[in-house]
């Protein structure tokens, strides 16, 4: 029996960050722009079923190492100093890409030609937040409908315990 291959989407943070207006934060706190970016991937994460990796650089940041956080499932990765995002993720490809379906979302042209020659697959930033945009409006829809719908217990029930139910009820 072979084996179904995870998918994986890595993420250049703050390349991602600076292509796109939509995350730029008006007052130039990058902390907001990074937690907006965040907030989205958890929930293209969730709506997706992937693993989604965020990377920012750190290696500007005299003796940071590198450090992870899971935030609401999704993987946060802040790269130690000396090590850019690309050299972060160049090296998770080089670890699963050739195993694992791989992704990695980023304008950086350098790291696009690395990712296709390492097995995986690139989407620019433009492509990415049309994609976040999209997953966001099918979310949007699928809730307007459910709540359109209302909740009944026929739809949360399945059948067989519906019929138990309304035996019980019935009292026979």
């Amino acid at each position: 029996m072979a084996r179904t291959k995870k998918e994986y989407l890595f993420v250049d943070g703050y390349n991602i960050i600076n292509q796109w207006s939509y995350y730029k934060d008006i007052t130039r706190n990058i902390e907001n722009s990074r937690n907006k970016l965040i907030e989205l991937l958890v929930e293209y994460q969730s709506y997706k079923g992937i693993k989604v990796v965020v990377v920012f650089d750190a290696h500007l940041v005299k003796g940071s190492l590198e450090k992870k956080e899971i935030i609401s499932g999704l993987e946060v990765v802040y790269t130690k100093e000396f090590e850019t995002a690309d050299s972060y993720i160049e090296k998770q490809l080089d670890k699963i890409g050739r195993y694992e379906r791989v992704q990695v979302a980023t304008s950086d042209s350098s790291i696009q030609q690395i990712v296709l020659a390492r097995g995986g697959t690139r989407i620019s930033a433009h492509e990415m937040i049309l994609e976040l945009e999209n997953v966001k409006k099918d979310i949007r829809i699928k809730t307007d409908n459910i709540r359109r719908k209302g909740t009944n217990i026929d739809q949360i029930i399945d059948p067989d315990t519906l019929k138990k139910l309304e035996k019980i009820r019935r009292n026979t």
